[in-house]
């Protein structure tokens, strides 16, 4: 998909609008309008790192809050121990989320590995048993949300979480999925560990291997994805889609290494970006290993600076500087829609409540952002706040007629 397009409604829109002219000409009726989702059911509301805007993420504590909020699945993201377990960390390096850089004991653990390319410094989830993660606590990312929690919370197992899954569901009397994600799969490969194999194992023991398992999983790499399916996993795939920037003076999104293109790309020596990936044929493509795709959120609804008469950006909000909550939404894309054509739902990322991460026409209210994204038709989206996006699902459906 050009991204020229980012200024022309979707087809998902219009049918909202025409939908809604529709009933007004009849004079309203009784029937609600219609989910635009894939399937026509309401979408999938996914806890981001579980309840991450409240408490430290990728922790039972944290996916408990999610589940307690009422989110239909909470997400792992998954990488690999020294000792070959699965456990839930944002990325294999461990100072972001927890309190590694306190223990003196781990001070030799620190080293540089090149990570999809780019030497990083760190200390690393493969340079440690699970026993001795275990003895690390969790804090919360970014330190602007509440750190009260900070420390009190472990590194949990991927095992952990199915099994935490499992029993919110029986007692809740429904389904929670679970919506793991293989985080930087091929640079655990290049350390000789393999995480695919074990999440296949996990899931397969957890009679989860359908299409219609409370289950989704998802990755950056085509390769990964195509591995596990080669491997014999039926489970609900999803292709990850990203990008480096948003250029506010146009709107397009922007792609600098190493969120240009995903890295099994790179060392394969394909030059395509992600934007590839968002075109019919690369739809296409995405539908012979997957089922849906898990797009940033600016690929459906970009957003745009209004411009000074120098070309540079407006401080519309007079916070003294121009960012992401000076530029205004701009009108959906058509991506929804030919992700539907080509038979593929879509999970948006990744929604938050912060005043500085929303655009400027929402007002700092969540709900707006909610709104339009549930109304280009998507099938679900990821969030830091599960309540919030709740909050406003039902204030959707209140207003489809549910």
């Amino acid at each position: 998909m050009s991204h020229a397009v980012f200024n022309v409604p979707s087809r998902l829109v219009l049918s909202v609008l025409a939908a809604a002219a529709l009933l007004a000409a009849c004079g309203g009726g009784d029937d609600p309008q219609p989910y635009l989702t894939l399937d026509g059911a309401k979408p999938l509301v996914v806890g981001h790192r579980g309840a991450s805007g409240y408490l430290p993420e990728h922790t039972i504590e944290s996916y408990t809050l999610a589940i307690e909020q009422g989110a239909d699945a909470i997400e792992p993201d998954l990488v690999m121990t020294k000792d070959g377990v699965l456990v839930a960390r944002h990325e294999p390096m461990l100072s972001g989320t927890t309190n590694v850089a306190d223990k003196p004991e781990f001070a030799s653990r620190k080293s540089t590995k090149m990570m999809d390319g780019i030497a990083t410094t760190d200390w690393f989830v493969g340079d440690f048993t699970l026993a001795e993660l275990k003895t690390l606590g969790a804090k919360i990312a970014p330190a602007s949300r509440p750190q009260a929690n900070d420390g009190k919370f472990k590194v949990p197992t991927f095992d952990e979480i199915v099994a935490l899954a499992k029993a919110k569901s029986q007692e809740k009397g429904r389904n929670i999925a679970v919506y793991p994600e293989t985080k930087h799969p091929t640079f655990h490969v290049e350390q000789g560990l393999r995480l695919e194999d074990k999440l296949i194992a996990t899931l397969v023991a957890a009679g989860w291997n359908s299409k219609t398992a409370p289950a989704f999983v998802q990755s950056f790499e085509p390769g990964s994805l195509k591995y596990m399916r080669g491997k014999g996993l039926n489970t609900r795939m999803v292709q990850l889609i990203d990008a480096d920037w948003v250029d506010f003076k146009t709107g397009n999104l922007t792609f600098a290494a190493p969120w240009d293109r995903p890295y099994d790309w790179t060392k394969a020596g394909d030059k395509r970006l992600y934007s590839a990936m968002v075109t019919p044929a690369g739809l296409a493509e995405i539908k012979t290993y997957a089922d849906g795709i898990g797009p940033w959120k600016p690929y459906i609804a970009s957003l745009k600076w209004t411009l000074n008469a120098d070309g540079s950006g407006k401080d519309v909000n007079g916070d003294g500087k121009v960012d992401w909550a000076d530029a205004s939404s701009t009108p959906a894309t058509s991506l929804v829609a030919d992700a539907h054509k080509a038979g593929l739902f879509v999970h948006a990322y990744t929604f938050r409540n912060e005043k500085g991460g929303l655009a400027f026409d929402f007002g700092g209210d969540p709900a707006k952002e909610y709104q339009l994204f549930y109304s280009t038709g998507i099938d679900g989206l990821f969030s830091d706040f599960p309540d919030t996006a709740l909050a406003a699902r039902a204030a959707y459906a209140k207003q489809l007629g549910y």
